[in-house]
């Protein structure tokens, strides 16, 4: 395996400076994670970090932004029901995406 370069930067920097733009932070240790990622959006200057730990990575999320964190998770009753957890976040993002939009107008 061979590091890559982060690309985050330059996409917001360069590339997409008005973007909506979302990152992803996975992490083991959950007494890291929020702050992990506020660093992230202090450093890149994007909208939303996912963030999730390893071991619920797959039922629970925290979506972070600069003035907020909001915890979505699945029930046991979705679980069942075959739902996954990337419905909810793209159901999330969708409204904070809408409310981006309509700041810039």
């Amino acid at each position: 395996m061979k590091m890559v370069p982060k690309m985050l930067s330059p996409l917001v920097k360069e590339w997409a400076p008005e973007a909506f733009v979302i990152s992803f932070k996975l992490e083991t240790d959950p007494l890291i994670l929020i702050e992990k990622s506020r660093q992230a959006l202090e450093k890149y200057r994007h909208q939303v970090v996912v963030a999730n730990i390893l071991e619920s990575r797959r039922t629970a999320v925290v979506i972070v932004t600069k003035d907020s964190q909001t915890p979505l998770s699945l029930s046991d009753e979705e679980v069942a029901r075959g739902m996954e957890i990337e419905e909810k976040i793209v159901s999330y993002l969708q409204g904070q995406h809408t409310a981006f939009m309509e700041k810039r107008v």
